[in-house]
């Protein structure tokens, strides 16, 4: 396989601008040259690619995805986490965070072995950047379609446990208003894990006294997550205003136009804006599939749900259970619905996620970049993925 790659006659995305008639030229995976036209002075064997006026973009980077294409991480098989690689990556994904769901601690330990394997052996779909748990540590009133019977306080002896047992966990989300989730907060912060609020009750005071003690973000923003309450009469700030309201507060959020829907999206844009919004997809294995019933978590665990209207529900359809997104749907959709301009949208898919995870050679094209590219059209149709340097993905004529 030829090692190195030109990319030239597209609208290559900036930071700043968006540039035509770009070209991108890539080198043992890392990009060593970008200019206007087409160079002159690449002379070894290369494999070269006319982008026909395509958009030149960063690969896109989902923080929070637990399934698509049939498969969920809560599997427990390397086959089901490169079927959800390689399933995200015809979306335009190149790099994403598996996310485990509540559950017993034996399914658990099942995926984090699983992805220790497959991170190994996968070499055809979106990278992976570390395993994101989510739960068991929430409040039951936001359970949302998390499964109540695992659903617990923080345990510093199971906490301390599971972080011991596998060094791929990257981030975990939790509820911070919990008995003991402080002094959870602080441990997982001192591992260097990012650590963020979720299916929380909790109200503004409790949310800005775990933000001071490492809750730096705000996962799947609105979904699961306390608004203004009323207490003995006395009205209070919820999760959400916390996350407006603490500056340094990161929010992602599943911009399906559905768990957030329009009105929403332009609000959380014109508050919290480009550099503290992640885009994610917070998909499940239906994520690329027909719609019909499907399967939330693990496949003999799991809870059935019915995926319709583009999002899964529940079967009483009485919670969302999970996004049927892909990223490509969140740009086009923070567009559409978010009257978001496009740098701005696809800078909240690659440079913001890339920046909160801590991902200091990705996120957008520069010299000395990972070469993760996405090349799609004026409809946000992808067209080819390359993940460092090699392309994975093109669509067929």
């Amino acid at each position: 396989m030829k090692s190195n790659l030109l990319i030239f006659n597209g609208k290559l995305i900036g930071r700043e601008v968006i540039q035509e008639n770009s070209y991108l030229y890539v080198k043992d995976g890392v990009i060593c040259d970008i200019g206007i036209g087409k160079p002159t002075h690449v002379d070894e064997e290369i494999l070269s690619i006319d982008a026909t006026g395509l958009y030149i973009s960063p690969g896109f980077i989902d923080m929070h995805v637990h399934g698509g294409g049939g498969h969920d991480f809560m599997d427990g098989t390397v086959e089901a986490f490169l079927g959800v690689a390689e399933t995200h990556l015809r979306y335009g994904t190149t790099a994403l965070c598996p996310t485990t769901l509540t559950s017993t601690m034996e399914a658990l330990f099942r995926t984090l072995d699983a992805y220790k394997t497959a991170k190994e052996i996968n070499t055809q779909g979106a990278q992976f950047i570390g395993v994101h748990l989510e739960g068991p540590y929430f409040a039951l009133s936001q359970k949302g379609a998390q499964d109540p019977k695992y659903i617990r306080h923080p345990d510093p002896a199971e906490y301390e446990r599971i972080l011991a047992y596998s060094d791929d966990i990257v981030r975990w989300s939790a509820a911070p208003e919990l008995p003991g989730a402080i002094a959870f907060g602080r441990y997982v912060k001192s591992k260097n894990k990012l650590l963020a609020l979720a299916h929380t009750d909790a109200i503004y005071e409790e949310v800005q006294t775990a933000f001071d003690n490492g809750y730096t973000l705000a996962t799947h923003f609105y979904s699961a997550m306390s608004g203004i309450t009323r207490r003995n009469a006395y009205r209070y700030a919820g999760a959400i205003e916390a996350g407006y309201l603490i500056d340094g507060m990161d929010v992602e959020i599943i911009a399906d136009g559905i768990h957030v829907p329009s009105p929403l999206l332009r609000l959380v844009f014109k508050i919290k804006g480009t550099d503290r919004i992640a885009l994610i997809t917070d998909a499940m294995r239906a994520a690329g599939m027909p719609e019909g019933e499907s399967i939330l978590g693990g496949k003999q665990e799991g809870t059935r749900v019915i995926v319709e209207d583009g999002v899964a529900k529940l079967m009483d359809r009485s919670a969302f259970a999970g996004s049927v997104a892909t990223a490509d749907r969140l740009v086009r959709t923070m567009m559409r619905e978010g009257n978001v301009a496009l740098l701005d949208s696809v800078q909240m898919m690659t440079s913001t996620p890339a920046r909160i995870m801590g991902l200091d050679k990705k996120g957008h094209l520069a010299i000395g970049m990972d070469a993760d590219i996405v090349l799609f059209d004026e409809d946000i149709r992808v067209m080819a993925t390359i993940v460092a340097g090699k392309l994975k993905y093109k669509k067929e004529d």
